[in-house]
């Protein structure tokens, strides 16, 4: 095999050799980044630790950072703010009458509800408790999450552009409803760069059965390099697809078989100067490196009985629970950004008990993160963010009952957290009115949301760009400003 390999090596090097000798004259400069990569030291500025140094695109950084990393909780399918975090007594009262038209004010609603002869107002049957030192009112459905209401600032009053699932969470997580942008991760990656050079910047993990598809694009790198997508770790099976050794080959001979692959795309680099090469080298060295350093960090059965009780984690059955303990684990490691997705938070109909069903599996894994982070000194370093894509209608879809309402996509208004790094615990910024459908006072947008949680890390969300196709792109794009009153 490695006489095979030597002989197409110089097959190759003979062919791009001819080709690179009509494609282009000089030097090329694709040996030096073939060089930073391979040696951070060679040919860098000196990268000690200090608060304003990075290991990305970002150096120095723009400001002196509050957090240096960051996890989210996507609940995806958007639940219901009305039943969880915005309580809404009036709209109780009103259970069963008409929404006033002076509250919807002629806005749109989905063809899913449109058809409806009528829009009825109905109320949670939830209770709502003043929870921590600061008496925040959040639904009985999280005590958890209701323990940490003092390291929480809760926004009530958050609002989007788009009214359904897909272009929304494209929305939430690239800036812009059309595929093809940076996801948030991705420009963190690429503002910061990794902490740990055995693991990437940004990883997702997926938990929760049903709803809605979740499209890889959600944490894709768009035109950034590939270096900056989301890698998927899995709950079961190989952590990563293929980073097991197949059978019968061993790990050195996997070793000498890369040597070769890489040796071949030096040469192609040195000819081409294709900076989607450079990522490829790193790439596959990531990958190697990873084959050591993933799979102790995927088994949480060595974690304490005491920390797997605060999640409510079990080794070897997939869980968000499971998931928020890695999360845990990612960061102490240094990786960037950790998104987690927990599905089928889409309730149009049987919301009492769906919702129910979906707190209970989310809230004490929520909370247990915070805390956990806590106790270990990591959460003035690391943001955490909860919620959803969009939030759900004070009118019910389909008849009510105690057991048997559902609630449309709304996003004129819906509820979010924030944690740790930067954060000012409990707070709560932002009002709705009487039937949580229209903002009230401070309205943040989600180009607010971005270029707060940008803020936390230390970068000026206008200053964070990449050109392309003649452009500078940013996240944000011509919009967002930060939330100053829920910063420390």
């Amino acid at each position: 095999m490695e006489i095979e390999f030597m002989f197409l090596e110089a097959e190759f090097r003979k062919t791009m050799a001819r080709r690179a000798f009509l494609k282009t004259t000089g030097l090329s400069l694709g040996s030096v980044a073939l060089a930073s990569l391979l040696n951070d030291k060679l040919l860098a500025a000196d990268r000690s630790p200090t608060s304003l140094k990075s290991l990305g695109a970002l150096n120095p950084l723009h400001f002196a950072p509050r957090a240096k990393r960051v996890i989210y909780l996507f609940m995806s399918g958007a639940p219901s703010q009305i039943d969880l975090y915005d309580p809404k007594p009036k709209l109780r009262e009103m259970t069963g009458q008409l929404l006033p038209e002076s509250v919807r004010l002629g806005q749109r609603i989905t063809g899913m509800t449109s058809g409806q002869k009528y829009l009825l107002c109905v109320g949670s049957p939830f209770e709502f408790k003043r929870q921590g030192k600061c008496g925040m009112e959040i639904s009985e459905l999280l005590p958890h999450i209701g323990s940490v209401a003092d390291e929480i600032a809760l926004l009530r009053a958050v609002h989007t552009d788009p009214i359904n699932h897909d272009p929304a969470v494209t929305y939430l997580f690239s800036g812009h409803q059309q595929p093809g942008r940076p996801a948030l991760g991705a420009w963190v990656s690429y503002g910061l760069g990794s902490e740990n050079s055995s693991l990437p910047a940004f990883v997702v993990m997926i938990s929760g059965r049903g709803g809605q598809s979740l499209q890889t694009r959600y944490w894709g790198n768009g035109f950034l390099p590939s270096n900056h997508q989301g890698v998927q770790f899995r709950g079961q099976g190989d952590p990563v697809l293929f980073i097991s050794d197949p059978p019968g080959l061993s790990h050195e001979t996997r070793r000498r078989m890369l040597d070769h692959v890489q040796a071949l795309n030096r040469f192609q680099l040195e000819q081409l100067n294709d900076p989607e090469i450079a990522t490829r080298i790193d790439a596959y060295e990531m990958a190697f490196r990873m084959q050591t350093s993933v799979p102790e960090l995927m088994d949480i059965s060595k974690e304490p009985k005491e920390v797997l009780d605060l999640y409510g984690a079990e080794p070897g059955k997939p869980s968000f629970a499971n998931n928020c303990l890695l999360a845990r684990r990612l960061s102490e490691r240094g990786v960037r950004f950790v998104k987690l997705l927990h599905r089928d938070w889409d309730h149009h109909g049987g919301l009492p008990q769906g919702i129910r069903q979906q707190a209970s599996q989310t809230d004490k894994a929520s909370a247990a993160l915070i805390k956990d982070l806590k106790q270990r000194g990591l959460l003035d370093e690391t943001l955490v963010v909860w919620g959803g894509e969009f939030g759900r209608t004070a009118y019910s879809q389909g008849n009510i009952s105690k057991e048997s309402f559902g609630r449309d996509h709304h996003p004129r208004c819906y509820s979010l957290w924030m944690a740790g790094g930067g954060i000012k615990g409990g707070t709560v910024f932002g009002e709705t009115d009487d039937f949580s459908y229209n903002i009230v006072r401070d309205g943040v947008h989600i180009n607010d949301l971005h270029a707060t949680i940008l803020d936390c890390l230390g970068i000026d969300h206008e200053r964070l760009t990449y050109r392309f196709q003649g452009r500078d792109f940013r996240l944000t794009d011509v919009a967002g400003k930060v939330v100053k009153d829920i910063l420390v």
